[in-house]
């Protein structure tokens, strides 16, 4: 006896199925992964530390990054501060220009030292696996194997100074609670 499968009323295309599968794996991951639920607005993870004098709003020149160890010190602490010259997500001062972002690659801990690119404000490419980030869309990968946005340093500009406050996103290394 055979069955015509494609005259079924139970059949669904290929794209409503990975469509559906995608949707249940989602509903089962977010809430664990730390992600809201579809009622409410998805909030990116924040570490809070200590907060840390970075530099001088008038020190800082730019494209000239000051490379500085937040949260602590150790292999995966070391960041860049650095004024863009066009306004970033994130950014402070008077130009929302002033951004800062730690030196390891999201998929591998690779460093990125050293390969700050002034004429499209990224950082890399790492020289493990080629990703490179947008430093003036709260680090997102423009290339590479990273499939994380790179961890943005909270800035304060308070009576011209510049602190480190606080990270939005994971650092390769560090857990936060």
């Amino acid at each position: 006896m055979t069955q015509n499968f494609q005259n079924a009323s139970c059949m669904v295309s290929r794209r409503e199925f990975l469509f559906a599968s995608a949707l249940t794996v989602s509903t089962v991951m977010l809430p664990f992964s730390g992600f809201a639920t579809s009622n409410q607005q998805a909030m990116a993870k924040v570490g809070t530390y200590p907060r840390r004098f970075i530099a001088r709003l008038e020190d800082l020149k730019e494209h000239q990054p000051i490379v500085f160890e937040f949260p602590d010190s150790g292999p995966y602490a070391s960041n860049i501060l650095v004024k863009l010259g066009r306004p970033a997500g994130g950014g402070i001062g008077s130009d929302q220009d002033i951004v800062a972002f730690n030196l390891t690659c999201t998929h591998r801990g690779g460093s990125l030292a050293a390969t700050y690119k002034p004429e499209n404000a990224s950082l890399g490419p790492c020289p493990l696996h080629l990703s490179s980030f947008d430093m003036t869309r709260h680090g997102i990968m423009i290339t590479g194997m990273a499939t994380e946005s790179l961890p943005q340093i909270l800035l304060d500009l308070e009576d011209g100074n510049i602190f480190a406050g606080g990270v939005l996103g994971l650092i390769y290394g560090h857990h936060i609670e």
